[in-house]
């Protein structure tokens, strides 16, 4: 792996470890800060998203630490991240601001997510051929 590569993991790296980070803010900040703020739906999507966001970091760490075993690794983390903007971003957005349309931008993070786990998936299939 050259010195650019490395170098772009990193950033991924470190994208992904804030993403995580973030995740358990945003989690302790709905459960103690939102809890008497918003009604208990905008609560479930707030939480929802916290779950999202931790679960899709982790996985883009995961990733990057089977980064010699997956080839197209930088199409699963683009996706991972995309999904982590577009679902758990809308969901938190939404509870803030009771702007109820961004729920149509969730469903496109969530194809995100799934885009990103089937790019995943189909990497160990082809490996495994190889």
């Amino acid at each position: 792996m050259n010195k650019n590569s490395v170098s772009r993991l990193s950033v991924w790296g470190a994208l992904f470890a804030l993403q995580a980070g973030l995740s358990v803010a945003m989690g302790a900040f709905g459960a103690h800060g939102l809890a008497h703020k918003v009604s208990s739906q905008a609560l479930g999507w707030w939480q929802t998203s916290s779950d999202y966001l931790m679960y899709h970091s982790l996985a883009g760490l995961l990733v990057i630490a089977l980064i010699s075993q997956i080839h197209h690794s930088i199409a699963i983390l683009r996706c991972f991240f995309l999904g982590n903007f577009l679902f758990a971003g809308s969901l938190y957005v939404m509870t803030l601001t009771d702007l109820t349309w961004l729920g149509m931008i969730t469903p496109l993070g969530g194809l995100a997510y799934l885009i990103g786990w089937g790019v995943f998936v189909w990497c160990f299939i082809r490996s495994r051929s190889n």
